[in-house]
């Protein structure tokens, strides 16, 4: 019998290495948030310079690559999964190494040896500072959504709480899965109780929402959107039902308060109630900013960009509201946040348009409006606020998509006039 002769595995490593290398880079990308057609377009640039295949899956959790040329063990593939979200402080060095990967500046060893340094990496503050950051940015969402003493006093003292029920869930998986629930419940059977002893009267749920900024799957919804009209189904679905079901937890645990209390649906309000005035807001965009800091730990030269970033979103939020109406708000906020993001991104040593867009996000509130929206609809106080929560997600995602097109529209309008200049 003849002997058989030993394959030689190092062609096979070399070969495999720039797939490894892009199927973790996409998988990073989507636990980072990136929208799936963003994750697509970067994989495709990049694929041409590593010799791999552009037959790609990506779903939100998930992306398989196949191909990568001939080989004769048959065609490679690769698959990844997000198994969890990266940190916001972790998306700085990504959104670098994403960059570097479309121009092929970095080699598929060197990108891997990044990626397992941005796993990694530790945050960069401590547990009280992830406390006081979250509390700062309740306090700063009840500037926002209901300036008032009563409510930012609650919004001081429950955002204390879940900070620490936060800190706590992070040692355990399933507490994690159940704290949106367990933080809705504490904070509505505490303000509910503390409203009848004072007799403070009906129950706010705009003064319950800044405590639960943690868990507003704003950013999601609005990411479904952009998929679905993009036409990635399957992501965009699989994220609105997630968002979906993280609204429904969020107004399980508050009726649930109200029952235990025995306080009536009518007696839940959303209401806005302003004793401090038009400045209370733009107080709540800055102070937003410095919660958001020591929340998620980023750069110390990214808090300048993010100042500006934020409230020139809601400078958009609010112009187009006092304008086309509130319907619009999202819109407005949406293609000034784009524009904004695209132009300073433009300029040289300052953050990616990718990382720019988050805090924006964050502060278009549109989790906040649909957890209101659906506790409304379980309560049976209102028949028409799905359709209000999908109207303010769709407004957001169309100012986007729209400051994207204007930002295209641009770069080549500046690419024919240097044509023409310079022929």
């Amino acid at each position: 019998m003849e002997d058989v002769p030993e394959v030689d595995p190092r062609p096979l490593a070399a070969h495999t290495k720039p797939m490894a290398f892009l199927a973790r880079l996409g998988a990073a990308m989507i636990a980072a948030g990136y929208p799936i057609g963003m994750v697509r377009r970067a994989l495709s640039s990049a694929a041409d310079g590593y010799g791999v295949s552009q037959e790609m899956l990506i779903l939100p959790n998930y992306i398989q690559l196949g191909g990568g040329g001939e080989h004769p063990d048959g065609t490679t593939m690769r698959v990844e999964s997000a198994e969890k979200n990266l940190r916001f402080d972790q998306t700085f060095p990504l959104a670098v190494l994403v960059e570097q990967a479309e121009r092929g500046q970095v080699s598929p060893e060197d990108g891997l040896a990044e990626l397992d340094r941005i796993d990694a990496m530790r945050p960069r503050f401590s547990a009280w500072a992830f406390v006081v950051g979250y509390i700062l940015q309740s306090a700063a969402f009840a500037l926002i959504l209901q300036p008032n003493v009563i409510a930012l006093l609650a919004a001081v003292t429950f955002g204390f709480g879940v900070g620490l029920l936060g800190l706590f869930a992070r040692r355990s998986e399933p507490l994690t899965q159940l704290l949106p629930v367990v933080a809705a419940f504490l904070v509505a059977l505490s303000s509910f109780v503390l409203g009848r002893l004072l007799n403070l009267g009906e129950g706010s749920l705009r003064a319950l929402a800044p405590a639960l900024v943690m868990f507003l799957p704003g950013t999601a919804i609005t990411l479904a959107v952009i998929e679905l009209s993009g036409r990635d189904v399957i992501a965009g679905s699989a994220r609105l039902i997630a968002g979906g079901i993280r609204l429904a937890q969020l107004a399980f645990g508050i009726l649930i308060a109200a029952q235990v209390v025995g306080l009536s649906t009518d007696e839940l309000s959303v209401a806005s109630v302003d004793r401090f005035g038009p400045w209370s807001p733009w107080l709540g965009v800055a102070l937003y900013a410095v919660g958001l800091f020591l929340y998620h730990g980023p750069p110390t030269r990214f808090m300048g960009w993010m100042l500006l970033i934020l409230f020139v979103s809601y400078t958009g939020q609010v112009l187009a509201n006092a304008g086309l109406g509130s319907y619009a708000s999202g819109f407005g906020g949406g293609l000034a946040l784009t524009v904004c993001a695209l132009l300073v991104a433009h300029r040289p040593d300052t953050p990616p348009a990718a990382t720019l867009l988050l805090p924006g996000f964050w502060l278009l509130v549109p989790g906040s409006l649909g957890f209101i929206g659906v506790t409304e609809l379980v309560a049976g106080s209102s028949g028409g606020a799905v359709a209000v929560t999908l109207i303010s997600m769709i407004s957001i995602a169309l100012g986007i998509q729209a400051g994207l097109l204007l930002w295209e529209a641009f770069r080549q309008l500046r690419t024919r006039s240097r044509r023409i200049l310079n022929p």
